[in-house]
């Protein structure tokens, strides 16, 4: 295995998943990320709500950019209470699929996130594709086996990795919101097996995208993952509900990758 240290922009996503209840605390919140990370030098990603998409692009101006958390792989039809690339398409730039809670609650298979990572392409969108190991896996030393099995799935149907914008998300199944995260060097291990993954689909391709860690980030630990030579951002989940904890997030990404 290999390690890199290319001139990979730094990628700091917040996935605010189910909150906040309201738009004026979507936009409140929203317009406070921005305030915190206007001067930073790293990519700056908010996920709220589809319910709440329109009002926060509209309130950030451009100055972050914007996700959706999931959306359905179809364009149009009847699929009661999706979300199609076509109307996230103006709206959001980023999309993250295949993130564990959508596989756990909602069904999602390898299967089906890989549908979705080639519709989103397709539609100009940017996925921050997430994978990762549950605790039981990983205590039978099954990490890299899920690692590989879900990546591999996922991309295959892609030609190309280079100029996708493609974007990958390591969240240890065990660390999302338990508080319990994973070491750097658990993080550093993972980003290498994947970019060495991506590397036989593109090389060229593979030194572009962004690999992120995930899973319990706090503004505390961030430095230990961040720090990491193939470690290039991460996908916050509370903290990132927190406007000044994130923005602190952000400038630990900024300065050491920026």
């Amino acid at each position: 295995m290999t390690t890199s240290n290319g001139p990979r922009r730094p990628v700091i996503a917040g996935n605010w998943k189910m909150n906040p209840a309201s738009q004026k605390e979507a936009v409140a919140l929203a317009t406070a990320v921005a305030e915190s990370v206007q001067d930073l030098d790293a990519t700056t990603v908010i996920c709220p709500p589809t319910m709440w998409l329109l009002p926060v692009v509209r309130s950030v101006g451009g100055s972050v950019g914007i996700g959706a958390q999931t959306m359905a792989a179809e364009e149009s039809g009847a699929f009661t209470g999706e979300t199609s690339p076509l109307m996230l398409r103006g709206i959001a730039d980023w999309v993250i699929l295949g993130h564990s809670e959508r596989r756990q609650y909602y069904g999602e298979t390898d299967e089906t996130v890989r549908g979705k990572v080639v519709s989103a392409l397709a539609h100009g969108l940017r996925p921050i594709l997430a994978v990762g190991e549950h605790f039981e896996e990983r205590a039978a030393g099954a990490t890299e086996a899920v690692i590989d099995r879900q990546l591999r799935i996922a991309l295959a149907d892609l030609d190309r990795i280079a100029g996708s914008g493609l974007t990958i998300a390591y969240e240890p199944v065990w660390a999302i919101g338990t508080g319990n995260a994973a070491t750097g060097d658990d993080a550093q291990a993972a980003a290498i097996q994947i970019r060495d993954l991506l590397r036989e689909l593109d090389v060229a391709g593979a030194e572009e995208v962004a690999v992120l860690y995930g899973g319990s980030v706090t503004p505390d630990n961030a430095r230990e993952f961040l720090a990491q030579p193939d470690i290039d951002g991460a996908l916050v989940g509370g903290a990132s509900l927190d406007a000044d904890g994130f923005g602190r997030i952000v400038a630990c990404a900024a300065e050491l990758h920026g």
